[in-house]
């Protein structure tokens, strides 16, 4: 098959941009052809997996209209944006109307009055609507059960056609070891680190981290990302910046801490654990399906300070991330991009064959006299 990607827009370190990369790799490695359809600003260089579309796209609405009076020349479009049209949509950003649901209990009330005067969450929501329409859509791909619940909480969409395949990694980076990162970073051997990883701080929950973080003695809470440090302040806190050697960081830090408010399934998680990092998350991270509490990491509510800053000193002082490592490793390892490569194929292969069978039954159906 000749498959479309569409997503509109690039980020450097967005998480849709790199799952977007590996997935098309591996799908061309199963012998199928991959297309982006996308917009002016995606390099060029950034796209290595076939032919690029580029259509207009300043706002969400204006990019799924061009999408509407494009000819791709695709068998079947695999949207990871809200683009109504496209045979089968990822929703790796999950549940927009869920989102603002949950971020109400943490935003003040002015920002909920204010929220709307923002046209673009009015855009995302009618777009998510006409998505989630199984007159427009032919089957989803949630990457969590979390996911798969809000969408047919909110939509009346088929429950057989909305498929939950988790994400997956390629093989884990080579690292060095512990002692060897500890001196690159400049960390002290008896120091507990816990790592916080990624951009959108507030979402994802830096502020709780950090006031954990500063209830333990002998830690350091390491930030490793993209944004404005001189907005957060604590006492057991180091922010790094963006960082390229993730593999030395992730071999330097004891355990990876992500209390988020909303994520559909952090592949941060997925990457520390295959690094053997254990994880603290909340249950607003679809990640948190897959873990055994006490075993791979532990879970707690967004927000809970006092929960996250016990089960931190919890695994610091009883040592057991060392011991966690191969049960982390182990996790990982079932979930191969691979394996989701396969997954997500028969999905797009499902929706392709009952386009074809739904043909063959409309041309039985043509008049005699024009079959002649």
């Amino acid at each position: 098959m000749k498959i479309g990607f569409v997503r509109r827009g690039h980020s450097a370190t967005g998480g849709a941009e790199a799952y977007l990369l590996r997935a098309a790799a591996t799908l061309r490695e199963l012998g199928q052809q991959t297309n982006l359809i996308t917009t002016a600003d995606w390099p060029s260089e950034r796209w290595p997996s076939g032919e690029i579309l580029r259509l207009s796209g300043k706002s969400p609405e204006e990019f799924a209209s061009a999408f509407r009076k494009s000819r791709t020349g695709c068998d079947v479009h695999f949207s990871l944006e809200r683009v109504p049209g496209c045979e089968v949509f990822r929703a790796g950003d999950g549940v927009h109307a869920a989102w603002l649901r949950r971020r109400d209990a943490f935003d003040p009330a002015w920002k909920r009055l204010t929220r709307w005067i923002n046209r673009k969450h009015a855009q995302i929501l009618q777009l998510e609507r006409e998505v989630f329409d199984p007159a427009n859509t032919k089957a989803i791909i949630a990457n969590s059960k979390m996911v798969r619940e809000e969408i047919l909480a909110r939509f009346s969409f088929p429950q057989d056609r909305v498929h939950v395949i988790y994400n997956g990694i390629t093989a884990p980076l080579i690292a060095p070891s512990r002692c060897e990162a500890r001196r690159i970073w400049n960390i002290n051997e008896k120091t507990f680190c816990p790592l916080f990883l990624g951009t959108g701080w507030e979402r994802k929950g830096l502020a709780t981290a950090i006031r954990a973080s500063d209830c333990l003695e002998e830690t350091t809470l390491l930030v490793a990302g993209r944004g404005v440090a001189d907005m957060y302040r604590g006492t057991n806190v180091r922010f790094l910046g963006p960082v390229k050697d993730i593999a030395s960081l992730f071999a330097a830090s004891d355990i990876l801490v992500l209390p988020t408010w909303y994520d559909p399934f952090s592949n941060a998680c997925l990457e520390a654990l295959a690094a053997g990092l254990p994880v603290i998350t909340t249950d607003a991270n679809g990640f948190s399906e897959i873990l055994e509490r006490g075993i791979h990491g532990d879970i707690i509510s967004p927000g809970d300070v006092r929960a996250l800053a016990e089960l931190l000193e919890s695994w610091r002082v009883s040592g057991r991330c060392a011991g966690a490592r191969e049960a982390c490793i182990r996790l990982a390892s079932e979930f191969s991009m691979e394996k989701n490569a396969r997954e997500t194929l028969a999905v797009l292969q499902s929706v392709c064959a009952a386009r074809s069978d739904a043909g063959i039954v409309a041309n039985s159906n043509t008049p005699d006299s024009i079959n002649q």
